[in-house]
């Protein structure tokens, strides 16, 4: 695509996003969903390709950073529910 191609598709977007979106036709919204797609990150040439879901990432350990962040030092490691052993059963008749 030429460059004043590409432009001219690029103020065309920007005047379908300028239309409130109440008063966008179905062909306007049609033709600024194909224009978002076209000029997304992911569809651009040399974008690095998408990872798949549950892929690991290049995070030390190879595993996905999970949101939450955290960082406390472990000072919040143990404000989970606490979990204590069933004394053992005793076999034959009780103490008295």
């Amino acid at each position: 695509m030429s460059d004043p191609e590409q432009d001219n598709k690029r103020q065309r977007l920007r005047e379908l996003q300028a239309i409130p979106d109440r008063q966008r036709t179905d062909e306007q919204w049609d033709e600024l969903n194909e224009l978002e797609i076209m000029f997304a990150a992911g569809n651009r040439e040399g974008a690095p390709m998408p990872r798949p879901q549950g892929m690991p990432s290049s995070q030390p350990g190879g595993f996905p950073r999970l949101g939450g962040g955290g960082g406390g030092g472990g000072q919040n490691r143990n404000k989970g529910r606490k979990f204590h052993h069933r004394p053992p059963k005793r076999n034959g008749p009780p103490d008295r």
